[in-house]
């Protein structure tokens, strides 16, 4: 038997409540989710500056290396077990193993291996040196014997020439035993590894019971009574720096000027900087100037004929649009936020701490000078002084 339409609609309301219900209930999980949404991250805190006009008043400046004018790789020529080490006297009054930063002189022995098995070779040659010139005596003995009796027709041509082959022979094997014993004694005394030169041990690499072998490195020493400033020109500006051409630096550790000459120019530049390497070497008396510090200096000579727009080196990023190139974050207003605006350059020269910037900036743009490696294109800012 059918049912009726009316009793059909009083069973469908209850579907109908519960479907209201659900519809219900997920608004309201929905609306709780948006009251307890993450919270905006706070403003990045930088440091801005404004793209410039370099200042050619005092001429083009450049950051340099210093580093020593003569510097040596010691290696093993003997190998063998390091049984001994130079020794030092520590700031605590103890011995201690030569270390980076100690001074050597010329001629000292820095580390020895042990020699028991290279006096024996030396012995050995020994040994057969003295019965190479036993031989040797004899078959010269036998040789002049031999010529007397040949003039009176005593002896034979053949046993003649037997007697100088034999004298030929003992002559070539003492000097074959005087090169064996050369050579045991050279390898003798290269158990000794010793400084060339009067300076500073940079670098130690040889423990006493190390197990080294021939070539194996030991110690890297420098002579810094004359240091060397390196520095990279652009080729634009390669013809101001000029063989012999007088050359002042100064650092910021150091008080005072030092004063030197150009000494070399590459002749060709570095594959991937694009730059000469220029050294200025310098008189260091009191050995002030020490490897790994960083001078400035002004190359005599060197204007722009146009001045360059400029920004702190600190200010280039590299680019997320283009993976070669690189960026910086232009400073904006966006509803009532201070934003960062990520800004494609093509950059030039560097000019000490200040990069040149062919395109891209005008002069008195706002850039971010520090803290942009943490910014991406439309995050909110906080200047800091």
């Amino acid at each position: 038997m059918r049912k009726s339409t009316a009793s059909k609609r009083k069973e469908r309301r209850p579907f109908a409540w519960g479907l209201l219900a659900v519809t219900a209930l997920m608004a309201g999980l929905a609306a709780a989710c948006r009251d307890t949404a993450l919270p905006a991250p706070p403003p990045t805190p930088v440091r801005v500056g404004l793209a410039g006009i370099y200042d050619q008043s005092s001429g083009l400046r450049y950051s340099a290396n210093i580093e020593a004018f003569t510097q040596v790789s010691l290696a093993f020529k003997s190998g063998g077990y390091v049984d001994r080490v130079a020794e030092r006297t520590g700031a605590d009054g103890r011995k201690r193993l030569l270390q980076a930063g100690d001074r050597v002189a010329r001629g000292e022995v820095l580390a020895h291996v042990r020699d028991a098995e290279y006096a024996d070779r030396v012995n050995s040659a020994k040994a057969q040196l003295r019965q190479a010139r036993a031989g040797y005596d004899k078959a010269k003995l036998d040789f002049e014997r031999a010529s007397n009796l040949l003039k009176s027709d005593s002896v034979t041509k053949v046993q003649y020439d037997a007697a100088k082959a034999a004298y030929d022979s003992d002559a070539a094997a003492v000097e074959n035993a005087q090169a064996g014993l050369q050579q045991a004694t050279t390898a003798f005394n290269d158990c000794s590894l010793k400084s060339p030169l009067d300076g500073w041990v940079l670098t130690r690499q040889v423990e006493v019971g190390t197990l080294a072998g021939t070539g194996t490195p030991g110690f890297v020493l420098a002579d810094i009574r004359l240091v060397k400033a390196v520095f990279g020109v652009p080729d634009t500006r390669i013809n101001d720096a000029r063989l012999g051409a007088p050359q002042t630096i100064t650092t910021t550790s150091l008080p005072g000027e030092f004063h030197g000459r150009i000494t070399s120019v590459s002749p060709s530049a570095d594959p991937k900087s694009r730059v000469f390497s220029v050294e200025v070497t310098i008189p260091n008396p009191g050995e002030r100037l020490k490897p790994g510090m960083i001078a400035t200096l002004t190359l005599a000579g060197s204007k722009l004929a146009e001045p360059p727009t400029v920004v702190a080196l600190s200010a280039v990023v590299r680019s997320s649009q283009h993976a070669d190139g690189f960026a910086v974050f232009v400073v904006s207003e966006q509803g009532g936020k201070t934003v960062a605006r990520e800004r494609f350059v093509e950059i030039g020269d560097a000019l000490g701490n200040m990069i040149t910037v062919l395109k891209g900036l005008k002069p008195g743009d706002p850039v971010v000078i520090s803290g942009g490696t943490l910014l991406k294109d439309g995050d909110e800012i906080k200047v800091i002084p």
